[in-house]
């Protein structure tokens, strides 16, 4: 499966850079977008048929400096890079917990509350909904009552339709968790309950499908986040993500109110 999967995103990376890009010449018309495989060889300094075998998934072994070579000449960004690496073989991760392995410290627990009224919570290592405070609650009343297979993220996002309706400008978001998603998972993507749920997405949201084979990666940052509630009202949101002490599994994350509108409505009252 991993090997299958680094032949995919090469090939979806190769596919984006233009000849323009790498500082080619772009020839005669080309029956496919991106570059070709003996150019991306050539500017990486590897011979046509090894960069093939690579492509290819086949079980080659290659060296930090060769992938460091090919991603240059894909124009990768550091996570693309990463993803690149652990797919490659090149990781020092160990074996994720299950989100059953995951406890929420009390301390953490206590963290959430201490945030009101700002909404958090607390993912697990598949972005399993391990914990939240009541603000989160609130934003997102379907939390409480979601079956365990369903509380979860990207689920939420993708398959849940008041998760979708609660999202402003739904698919941008939706692409970037999916990529995130992705990027977070790739040492533990061929886990027994990583390939299940990644399944049941599938299943579950056309969006989803046709979008995972793709292979965009990207990384966590902070980032304006905007909802729109059932009443019409629009809340933005500082979003921050921070890994948990002594969790490193789990974690958190804030949402804090920006503007006048949303901290009326993290208080409890009306907009101004």
């Amino acid at each position: 499966m991993r090997r299958a999967d680094l032949a995919e995103f090469l090939k979806a990376r190769r596919a984006a850079v233009t000849p323009a890009e790498a500082g080619l010449a772009a020839g005669g018309r080309r029956r496919t977008p991106g570059l070709r495989r003996e150019e991306v060889a050539l500017l990486a300094g590897v011979s046509v048929s090894w960069y093939t075998w690579l492509e290819q998934g086949r079980p080659i072994n290659a060296s930090a400096e060769v992938l460091d070579a090919v991603a240059r000449v894909l124009r990768l960004d550091p996570v693309e890079r990463d993803h690149l690496f652990e797919l490659a073989g090149h990781t020092t991760h160990g074996v994720r917990s299950t989100a059953a392995d995951v406890t929420v410290p009390e301390d953490l627990d206590a963290l959430l509350d201490a945030l009101e009224p700002a909404p958090a919570y607390v993912l697990g290592p598949r972005w399993e909904y391990l914990a939240w405070n009541r603000a989160q609650a609130r934003l997102y009343p379907a939390i409480d009552s979601l079956p365990d297979e369903e509380r979860n993220l990207v689920w939420s996002v993708f398959a849940r339709p008041e998760g979708r309706a609660l999202i402003v400008d739904w698919e941008d978001e939706a692409r970037r968790v999916l990529s995130q998603f992705r990027a977070d998972i790739t040492p533990h993507r061929d886990d027994p309950e990583t390939l299940a749920l990644v399944a049941r997405l599938r299943g579950a949201s056309p969006e989803f499908d046709r979008w995972w084979p793709r292979h965009d990666v990207a990384g966590l940052t902070s980032r304006r986040r905007r909802f729109r509630l059932p009443d019409g009202r629009e809340l933005t949101f500082a979003y921050q993500v921070l890994v948990a002490a002594g969790t490193p599994d789990a974690r958190l994350v804030v949402q804090l109110p920006v503007d006048a509108a949303t901290r009326a409505w993290a208080a409890g009252g009306d907009p101004p």
